[in-house]
């Protein structure tokens, strides 16, 4: 695990989006999982300046989005599939049918869930898959107690987690109760991960995250044990942490 502490947001955003684009130049048809929130909405802006400023080419790219909301249409405001459209998809040359997002709206949900399992074998398995962080810990919409081991699969959303969402519908009961979200074993098999935080409220997250021991109770700490983790934080998030960290990514064991 490399852990970048960078000066404030923007800093963080841009030296991501850089390991992103050599990623991406290296591989070109790389597998790329992706997030939503308000803290990777920085990253995506700086892909989208590198696509149109300096050609950065997605035509090729394969996402997998990491969860979505069950019972809103891909047309709700508030869904994740509107998410991704609004602040990229629609702004970079990616190839509509090599998005994939989980459907809420799934009739089966248990069957659309191992679908999404064998659809990310299928292209190779996700080259990099970007992360938030939960200030419980949590990561996609893994809650806090979930099996480190799990897979892709419909979630019951914790209080916290609903309290967290409401600013965003217009009454509490309208938030959803359900989602369906990558398993925290399904987001290990990725070969890189690129997780983001920012805001001192994010700071006892990324601390237990990083330096705390790893338990079910904090469902992020389990990248501890990923080969190629990158931890991208601005120096509020890491006002916590102890150790000597770097400020950059560019080291010869992960390339």
């Amino acid at each position: 695990m490399l852990v970048i502490v960078k000066e404030n947001y923007d800093a963080m955003s841009k030296e991501a989006a850089r390991l992103v684009a050599d990623r991406l130049r290296k591989k070109p048809n790389m597998v790329l999982g992706l997030a939503t929130g308000s803290t990777p909405l920085g990253l995506y802006k700086e892909l989208i300046r590198m696509q149109r400023d300096e050609g950065l080419d997605f035509s090729k790219v394969t996402t997998f989005n990491l969860d979505e909301y069950v019972g809103l249409p891909p047309s709700h405001d508030q869904s994740y599939h509107y998410f991704m459209h609004e602040n990229l998809f629609k702004e970079i040359n990616l190839d509509v049918r090599h998005i994939h997002v989980p459907q809420g709206m799934s009739k089966d949900v248990d069957v659309f869930c191992e679908w999404y399992e064998k659809r990310i074998v299928e292209c190779g398995g996700i080259d990099l898959q970007v992360l938030g962080i939960g200030g419980n810990g949590h990561i996609a919409f893994n809650e806090p107690g979930s099996s480190l081991g799990s897979r892709t699969r419909i979630k019951t959303l914790t209080g916290t987690t609903r309290m967290d969402n409401a600013r965003f519908f217009k009454t509490g009961e309208e938030v959803p109760r359900y989602a369906i979200t990558m398993g925290v074993g399904t987001i290990m098999d990725a070969k890189e991960l690129l997780l983001l935080a920012n805001k001192t409220g994010k700071a006892d997250a990324v601390k237990a995250a990083v330096e705390g021991p790893l338990t079910a109770m904090c469902p992020a700490s389990i990248i501890q044990m990923h080969a190629k983790a990158f931890v991208f934080v601005d120096r509020d998030a890491a006002s916590k942490l102890t150790g000597n960290y770097n400020d950059s990514w560019e080291s010869k064991i992960f390339q």
